[in-house]
């Protein structure tokens, strides 16, 4: 038994007590209001919590064509491998259309992956034109 308990308030946020958790190496924490004991918080809860945020499915995004086509552009801004030249979207009714050329057969799949990922999407149509570099060859969407 320790004699210098680490304790927590009821008013104290989850995460200041996972960092006393991580600080002090310790597996549960009595929760206390003034200087009764109200509660113990474990590693255990701590996990229960996090795997129920996980299995809880997204929240999807309320919001027009617009507002999804803004959401996922700001999203290939971000990335550095994303096509912007030659490259076409339009949304509507929550569904993506993909035209335009790539030249790179994966910018393809992770084109889509990316706008499948973006809040709101219901689905999206690949109508991308891959040219192949070296030998000028024009392959289609699949």
């Amino acid at each position: 038994m320790t004699r210098d308990v680490a304790t927590v308030e009821e008013t104290t946020t989850l995460e200041q007590v996972v960092q006393l958790m991580e600080k002090k190496h310790i597996k549960r924490v009595p929760v206390v209001s003034g200087e009764t004991l109200v509660g113990i918080v474990s590693r255990s809860d701590l996990l229960r919590v996090l795997a129920r945020t996980l299995d809880a499915p997204a929240p999807v995004v309320a919001g027009d064509d617009a507002a999804i086509r803004d959401r996922l552009l700001a999203e290939l801004d971000r990335q550095g491998w994303a096509p912007r030249v030659g490259l076409g979207l339009t949304v509507k009714d929550g569904v993506v259309d993909l035209q335009g050329v790539i030249y790179d057969e994966r910018e393809r799949e992770a084109l889509c992956v990316a706008a499948r990922n973006t809040a709101g999407v219901k689905d999206v149509k690949d109508q991308l034109v891959w040219v192949e570099p070296s030998t000028g060859m024009v392959i289609g969407a699949p």
